[in-house]
């Protein structure tokens, strides 16, 4: 998952609420996005679901001072800490939310709200986590040196593999990230540090051209082989780009836990 996880703007606008830069209505607003309403389940205190602001101020009273991002896949639970309970829903979304300060963690469930095309609701259940350090997490400048390489790397497979040069698709494809990340330039909500936006965007365009290489029918590579192919020499490049999305959301908890800000 590289492109905008609803546990990043979950993570990063409940951090700027818990933080006093943002109001809760604009937090709520910012987290839901084009979703049609999000809801949480299994909140301590709630016997049944409870809307956004209600959960994100109930979670403040019970301790929880910062949210963090997992984006687990198979084989790498990224940003996970157990229980296996917990790992097994957030592997089976691809995406979770674990709290700092309370060992609560927040997996969605997603469903159509309507005929295919229209918004979704989105569900979160809480449920608990262990206390311990996330898996595989790196620093904002350990991401950014990796991503740099990663770049390079998926440049040199799309080429080897003969996709760099499909052209307009793309060009298209990468252009349109380009103008979506313009005009959510405050995806990651006030607070976060002006290193943390750029090592995002750079790891969700390299996610743009993973897609565009993964995709049939783009570049000279079409048979099943070689697609194969090109998801294997792509994947350490989506690995490291989808630990320096987990950085960059966690960067202001992590910067507030080693006394930055």
């Amino acid at each position: 998952m590289l492109t905008e996880p609803r546990a990043g703007r979950l993570a990063a606008w409940g951090n700027a609420l818990l933080a006093g830069l943002v109001s809760p209505d604009d937090a709520v607003l910012a987290i839901v996005g084009e979703d049609a309403v999000h809801r949480v389940e299994g909140l301590p205190g709630e016997s049944g679901q409870v809307g956004l602001t209600l959960a994100l101020g109930r979670l403040r009273t019970l301790g929880v001072s910062g949210l963090r991002v997992a984006l687990p896949a198979p084989g790498h639970p990224l940003g996970l800490s157990g229980p296996p309970e917990f790992n097994a829903r957030a592997l089976e979304a691809e995406e979770a939310v674990v709290c700092h300060g309370a060992a609560l963690g927040l997996v969605p469930d997603v469903y159509e709200a309507g005929p295919e095309g229209v918004r979704d609701e989105v569900v979160w259940h809480v449920l608990p986590v262990r206390e311990a350090p996330p898996a595989d997490v790196p620093s904002l400048g350990e991401a950014e040196r990796e991503l740099a390489e990663a770049l390079r790397e998926a440049t040199e497979a799309l080429t080897r593999l003969d996709v760099a040069g499909s052209g307009p698709v793309a060009e298209a494809a990468v252009d349109a990230y380009r103008a979506r990340a313009e005009r959510g330039r405050e995806v990651l909500a006030p607070g976060y540090p002006s290193r943390a936006v750029r090592v995002l965007e750079l790891a969700q365009r390299v996610g743009t051209l993973i897609a565009v290489a993964t995709e049939s029918g783009h570049g000279g590579a079409v048979s099943s082989s070689e697609m194969s192919a090109r998801r294997e020499a792509l994947r350490p490049v989506e690995r490291t780009a989808r630990r320096a999305q987990v950085a960059a959301y966690n960067s202001v908890v992590e910067e507030r836990e080693r006394g930055v800000r």
